[in-house]
């Protein structure tokens, strides 16, 4: 075996193909597109103006990869946290114990010589992204946004001395059961008696940019309290808006205001997975084609953003924002919606959940190393 420290574009290029021979064979894989990786990857990518990383390729004699591993310092969350902790990320290995030892060791010391000597993960590069080994669900392909890794990652991370640090969960919910929007409907009715000032809307294009960024106010805000978050920065938020103007169903994306000042946000997108699934990673020369056409054919969400404000917290907003997502999204069609990214201590939103009759479906798993060089 050889370790490499990916310099140029050819091993960029390898790095970024690995994942087409991990899953050759398997059929719940969704290939990502592969400008999509390359731009994360990329110094252009605003998040790399707060973080920084080192990417590594293991190969065999003939110059094949059998693994690869980013290792990963950002900088917003070590400050933001008060947790000096380096990350690996974009991990992709065969079933070789030998081969995954090199990927973590090197990564960890990578992250030893810049005086970091905790390392978590994976997050690719972040927890505003895809992150987490999957623990639960290897015979269900992964919603938008959500990683799919094979079961004998679980085993290479313990083998290699990591440990399981935090659980997350995504629960299937089944849109076409409307019994629940009556089940709302006596908390939405005091909810609006008490907030007369209370306006719920959907997105219009035409205030897309203010839309999204009080969408991202709320997140950072509602979500400050949770494990392993970091505030997205401004460049993030121009970045991120970019990239979701032309994906995002406006119906399915409920702002909550009191006196015109946006106080929630529920975002639901549409589970372009299952155009991605067609695609194999490729916009050229006929991915654009297939996308176009099977985009038509997307009938499930996946909620991805869903927050309150502090001071506007359990006074029914989430519910009626809830009954009009559920009411948007039968009339459009949809059948399921994802809710995930729900960590296991996360009592209140697990609640929520099954109050919705959402059912367990997917477990995914954080590790963490302490080890030292």
């Amino acid at each position: 075996m050889e370790l490499i420290e990916v310099k140029n574009k050819e091993q960029l290029k390898q790095f970024i193909n690995l994942p087409w021979q991990i899953y050759k064979y398997n059929k719940f894989w969704v290939p990502p597109l592969k400008i999509d990786i390359k731009k994360i990857l990329s110094e252009k990518n605003s998040f790399w103006l707060h973080a920084k990383r080192q990417l590594f390729l293991v190969c065999d004699e003939k110059g094949n990869a059998l693994g690869r591993i980013a290792a990963i310092i950002n900088y917003n969350y070590i400050s933001f946290q008060n947790d000096k902790c380096g990350f690996f990320g974009f991990f992709e290995c065969v079933d070789d114990v030998n081969v995954a030892k090199v990927l973590f060791d090197s990564a960890k010391k990578w992250l030893n010589e810049q005086n970091i000597h905790k390392m978590m993960g994976p997050m690719n590069p972040s927890t505003n992204d895809e992150c987490g080994f999957l623990m639960k669900g290897f015979d269900i392909s992964p919603s938008l946004m959500m990683p799919y890794t094979p079961e004998y990652y679980l085993n290479l991370a313990q083998k290699c001395g990591l440990e399981k640090i935090k659980e997350f969960y995504a629960y299937d919910m089944d849109v076409t059961n409307d019994s629940r929007i009556s089940r709302l409907e006596r908390v939405v009715n005091v909810a609006k008696k008490k907030l007369p000032n209370l306006k719920v809307a959907t997105l219009k294009k035409s205030s897309f940019k203010e839309d999204l960024a009080s969408a991202i106010s709320i997140y950072n805000c509602a979500w400050e309290k949770n494990w392993g978050f970091v505030p997205w920065s401004d460049e993030e938020f121009k970045s991120i808006a970019s990239k979701l103007k032309n994906l995002i169903d406006p119906e399915m994306v409920i702002i909550a205001k009191v006196s015109g000042v946006a106080v929630g946000m529920l975002i639901s997108l549409p589970d372009y997975n299952q155009v991605l699934k067609k695609m194999d990673g490729k916009i050229l020369p006929f991915g654009i084609f297939k996308f176009l056409y099977y985009r038509k054919k997307i009938d499930s969400l996946r909620l991805m953003v869903m927050g309150v404000v502090k001071e506007y917290r359990h006074k029914g907003i989430e519910a009626i924002m809830y009954e009009k997502g559920l009411k948007n999204a039968l009339r459009l069609g949809y059948k399921h919606c994802e809710l995930s990214w729900v960590l296991e201590d996360n009592i209140m939103t697990r609640r929520t959940a099954e109050m919705m009759n959402g059912k367990v479906y997917k477990k995914y798993a954080i590790y963490v190393s302490f080890d030292n060089f």
